[in-house]
């Protein structure tokens, strides 16, 4: 079976794209064009040039304490974080890249704020497309691209169905990371656990510190209110495009997996999308 793969925004969330990607391919289906929006773009990209096993390997590894010092702190009034040290990584893995020489159809989606239009990257570098596709507004800067401000293409399309329509392929199938949906419980390998418990106490630690420094009482920070706003935007977003866009069938990812920059929990997300996809896998009919 050919495939055209959209994969949708939702930050860390996007680590369930990986899983399902694995499981499409042992089941023999052919991956011919990816689409794909934010953590969604980084993943089909990565695919797309040969180097998803590797950056799989990468984010194993990380804890929470290398997912923040890979924040590089920007000192652009239009966003908290430059991205460099990871796309530094990324380039590290695939290269410089063009998208048109990729072995795979391949679709970036990012937003033009100043126009208010989708900007489909389709050929040119691939980590810079990549790069514009993750823009989320206010926390990284966004890409100054031909005249155009560029933000996370999940601004007005989180799950970009409409750059496959056009594939010789037999099915679009698209992977929503906004679902209404509970999750499965996945058991941490004995070693992740125990250094995951041994983050999580130190993180308290520092919570704890923090609320009787500034003696703030709210349950929700500024950054949380942003982060909220921004996820009931993707969904809403992605119920509209699903309606004018349907997919021949939809893998969906439980929203509440994991939060939007719980980067460090990639095993347990990755898991989560592994079993979606075996799941529709177990569903579909010929």
């Amino acid at each position: 079976m050919r495939v055209s793969l959209v994969l949708g925004s939702g930050g860390a969330r996007g680590y369930a794209h990986i899983g399902v990607i694995e499981e499409l391919q042992r089941a023999g289906f052919e991956i011919i064009s990816i689409s794909g929006c934010s953590m969604g773009s980084l993943i089909g990209g990565l695919y797309a040039a040969g180097g998803l096993e590797a950056y799989k390997e990468w984010v194993l590894e990380l804890d929470v304490w290398d997912v923040v010092g890979l924040f590089d702190i920007s000192f652009d009034k239009r966003g908290f974080i430059r991205g460099e040290k990871v796309f530094q990584k990324l380039q590290e893995i695939v290269g410089e890249r063009k998208i048109e020489d990729l072995p795979i159809k391949f679709t970036a989606v990012a937003t033009d704020i100043q126009n208010n239009k989708e900007i489909w990257f389709q050929e040119g570098d691939l980590l810079r497309a990549i790069r514009a596709s993750i823009s989320i507004p206010s926390f990284f800067t966004p890409v100054e691209i031909n005249g155009m401000l560029l933000v996370d293409g999940g601004v007005l399309n989180p799950l970009p169905v409409a750059p496959t329509m056009s594939d010789h392929s037999d099915m679009i199938i698209a992977v929503n990371l906004y679902a209404d949906k509970k999750h499965p419980a996945i058991t941490l390998p004995k070693n992740l656990e125990v250094k995951r418990k041994r983050i999580v106490k130190g993180i308290e630690f520092i919570k704890k510190g923090a609320k009787k420094i500034i003696e703030d009482d709210d349950e929700y920070s500024m950054f949380d209110i942003m982060d909220k706003s921004f996820d009931a935007m993707q969904k809403a977003l992605t119920r509209y495009r699903l309606a004018s866009y349907p997919p021949d069938y939809l893998i969906e990812i439980s929203k509440d997996v994991c939060g939007t920059y719980d980067f460090h929990k990639a095993y347990e997300v990755i898991e989560v999308g592994r079993i979606a996809a075996k799941e529709f896998l177990a569903s579909l009919k010929f």
